[in-house]
């Protein structure tokens, strides 16, 4: 008999090992459905969870999900661990933690207590606490974190919300992403990243891109930081050629298969961080990295298996993603929550959870989270379901959100966010910009005394010249 086995109404649910228990434990979604390790029925679910929650989280350094010996990802986790910050906590289990963070949530100091455990903490221990909380839990928790990132401007302090401003063209018109960048700016976005998904990531016109982003930046004295999302190889190419990079992007998952798909591991990682870094381009920090996520990113490469080949669930592999991210210390991360499809996160209900779930784990971890709240035009969501996570995600205090023009991407092909829809969640949350990005609006006279933007003539602002960049 297993030794992960529960009784829900009578019945008598086991489950074969530690990797079966997690994914029957994950509430409802379609990749796990895809990948064949979701539980049968609602009454299986809630016996995992039940079971879930009485396993000590000791037994996640023992009993990995993923081969020590056969993924670097597995190895990066157990290797960096820090015994001493997990000593707080050592003696407790899932549904013991769970307890734990509420409490230190409602506490007078608990950032700082959050903070202090942030390094003894694996994804798996916080990817399997976050599958037996409520959504009102992973909220509460998830605003006490603080975590604070800087390069010109500082992403994730308390009372704020940042932007990546996306002014995607599909053919990388230069007047096309001038025009975007001008709507997104005098509507108050763009101070965590004026980041581009390059039509092509040949080096020739990644560094077009990123020339007319530092020229804009410089024209205008804007405190932000600018990116073109091209392969990480690509960017540290154009650095050593002198071309103006702030931030390295590159897409991560959770396993060492995953990102041998996206033609990266972590010495290049490090490598390339450290290459952003020699520049010294930031001016209140000198985190350079971008880093880009996504539920269903390692089952859609077919390497999402661990342990005795059994399918791990796609939201512990989204966790264990936030490790690699956490080695390279950087400005953003995001889930781009709903953008890889319904074969991984199939309606409103599922993506608006996943969302809360990538951005609990991510801030419990020490990342400053951002979350793409997005879907697929083949999904069953709305704009209606964007509102609902982004006023959720505001409310838990994520660090940075996505905005394009109109809410629609035309070049990747996707619903996200309107800067106006920034604007509503600021207004209603009492939220501000980065305090570096507040202040340039102020100059400019594009906010009011409380950070609300103003009313501008276009025609009659100083930012007007953008639409005749290069």
């Amino acid at each position: 008999m297993s030794k992960y086995s529960h009784q829900v109404s009578g019945a008598n649910f086991s489950f074969d090992g530690l990797v079966d228990l997690m994914a029957k434990a994950t509430p409802l979604r379609s990749g796990d459905e895809l990948a064949g390790c979701a539980a049968q029925s609602d009454a299986e679910r809630a016996a995992a969870q039940w079971a879930l929650s009485d396993v000590s989280l000791d037994v996640f350094l023992e009993d990995l999900l993923v081969p020590y010996e056969s993924d670097e990802v597995t190895r990066l986790i157990i290797d960096s661990h820090d015994r001493a910050a997990f000593g707080a906590i050592s003696h407790l289990t899932v549904g013991g933690l769970r307890d734990w963070l509420l409490d230190a949530a409602a506490s007078r100091d608990s950032a700082s207590t959050l903070r202090s455990v942030a390094a003894g903490l694996t994804p798996e221990m916080v990817a399997a606490v976050s599958k037996i909380m409520r959504n009102q839990d992973l909220i509460s928790v998830a605003r006490a974190a603080e975590v604070t990132s800087a390069f010109r401007t500082t992403v994730g302090l308390p009372g704020t919300l940042s932007t990546r401003l996306q002014p995607n063209h599909p053919t990388d018109d230069p007047r096309g992403i001038a025009a975007a960048t001008l709507d997104g700016l005098l509507l108050g976005s763009g101070d965590a990243v004026i980041g581009i998904n390059p039509a092509t990531d040949s080096p020739h016109a990644t560094s077009d891109l990123l020339y007319l982003l530092d020229e804009i930046r410089q024209r205008f004295e804007i405190p932000t930081q600018s990116c073109v999302l091209s392969h990480v190889t690509t960017t540290m190419e154009l650095i050593a050629k002198g071309v103006p990079v702030d931030l390295v992007f590159q897409s991560v998952a959770g396993t060492e298969g995953a990102n041998s798909g996206f033609g990266v591991d972590v010495s290049v990682l490090r490598e390339a961080n450290e290459a952003g870094r020699s520049l010294h381009r930031g001016t209140v920090g000198n985190n350079v990295m971008y880093l880009e996520t996504g539920q269903g990113s390692a089952l859609s490469a077919g390497a999402h298996l661990g342990t005795g080949g059994r399918p791990v669930d796609q939201q512990t592999l989204e966790a264990r993603a936030y490790a690699v991210c956490r080695d390279l210390e950087p400005l953003l991360v995001n889930t781009v929550v709903g953008f890889i499809g319904p074969e991984y996160l199939y309606d409103g209900k599922q993506i608006v959870r996943a969302g809360l779930e990538d951005h609990f784990c991510g801030k419990l971890l020490g990342l400053p989270m951002g979350v793409d709240v997005c879907y697929t035009n083949h999904a069953e969501a709305d704009q209606d379901d964007m509102d609902t996570l982004l006023t959720l995600l505001g409310t838990a205090g994520v660090a940075f959100v996505i905005a394009v023009p109109g809410a629609d991407d035309v070049m990747l092909g996707y619903q996200s966010l309107s800067f106006h829809d920034v604007l509503y969640v600021r207004q209603v949350l009492g939220l501000k910009p980065a305090p570096e990005f507040a202040a340039w609006l102020d100059r400019l006279g594009m906010v009011d005394g409380s950070g609300r933007i103003l009313d501008v003539d276009a025609l009659g602002s100083p930012l007007r010249s953008l639409t005749s960049a290069r």
